[in-house]
C-alpha cells in the first residue's frame, strides 16, 4: 500500500530531527516553507506536523510556531518546592502565566487542608507554568484570605508567588505533604498545556506550612507527563 504523503513528510521530518539538523527547543520552518519545500498544501503539513506532535516530538507555541520537543525537565519535590529554582537548576528559563487571583468562599477540601470553617474566604491563585516557554504545568494554589489579603492584587503585579507571600511576611515555608496521582488531560487542561485531549498528566495535591507548622497553601499542580521527570528529593 502506497504510503501517505503526510506520513512521507513525517517520517522525513524526524529523520531529520533524530540526525540533530533541528534540536531540542529549535523552531521549524512555517507549514508554507515546508509546503513549498515537499511541493504539498497546507493542510498536508499540517497533517503531518500534527502527528509528529501526538508523539511528543514537536510542540507548537500560539504566536510563535511549531518546536521540536525539550527533553523532559528534572523537577523535584522535596520540603522546599520552589518553581523557578527547580526550572534554573535544570537549565531552563523559567516563566508564569497568571489566568486568575481572587477571592472567593473555601470548599470542604480546601477547608480542611488548610484548617478553615467551610465558606471562610481564600485566595486562589491559577495559571500555567512554562521552562523555555513551552507549557510544562497547570497550577491552582489556594491561601486563607485573612492572612494573605493583599495577595491577588501582589500576583497580578509581580507574577510571583513566592515574592507576594515574602511581601506578606511569609519568606520561609516547607511541604508537609505531597500526594500524586497521574490521570489523562481533559479538554480544558489540554489546552493549558498545549498538548492532546487524553494526554498522560501527572496530579500532585500539596500542602505547605509556615515554621511554626501552620497551613499556609493547598496546592494542586497538573505536571505534563512528556515533559517534566518528577524526582523525590530529600531536602533539609
Amino acid at each position: 500500500m502506497k504510503e501517505a504523503i503526510w506520513s512521507a513528510i513525517a517520517t522525513a521530518l524526524t529523520k531529520e530531527i533524530a540526525a540533530g539538523h533541528y534540536r531540542p527547543g529549535d523552531r521549524l520552518p512555517t507549514e508554507a516553507v515546508l509546503a513549498a519545500r515537499f511541493g504539498v498544501n497546507r493542510h498536508t503539513v499540517r497533517h503531518a506536523l500534527a502527528s509528529l506532535a501526538e508523539r511528543g516530538l514537536l510542540h507548537s507555541r500560539q504566536g510563535a510556531g511549531v518546536f521540536v520537543a525539550q527533553q523532559p525537565t528534572d523537577y523535584p519535590l522535596g520540603r522546599r518546592v520552589r518553581f523557578h529554582q527547580n526550572v534554573l537548576a535544570a537549565g531552563r528559563t523559567p516563566s508564569r502565566r497568571i489566568s486568575r487571583a481572587e477571592t472567593r468562599p473555601c470548599d470542604v477540601e480546601e477547608a480542611r487542608a488548610l484548617r478553615l470553617t467551610v465558606g471562610e474566604p481564600v485566595q486562589v491563585v491559577e495559571g500555567v507554568s512554562l521552562a523555555d516557554g513551552q507549557p510544562i504545568a497547570a497550577f491552582r494554589s489556594v491561601f486563607p484570605a485573612a492572612r494573605f489579603p493583599d495577595l491577588p492584587a501582589s500576583v497580578r503585579e509581580t507574577g510571583s508567588i513566592t515574592r507576594s507571600l515574602a511581601a506578606a511576611g511569609l519568606t520561609d515555608y516547607t511541604r508537609a505533604e505531597t500526594r500524586l496521582t497521574a490521570q489523562l488531560a481533559d479538554p480544558v487542561l489540554a489546552v493549558a498545556l498545549s498538548v492532546r485531549p487524553g494526554a498522560p498528566v501527572m496530579r500532585t495535591v500539596a500542602v505547605n506550612v509556615d515554621p511554626g507548622g501552620v497551613p499556609v497553601e493547598l496546592g494542586m499542580t497538573w505536571f505534563a507527563g512528556e515533559r517534566v521527570t518528577l524526582t523525590v528529593a530529600d531536602q533539609p
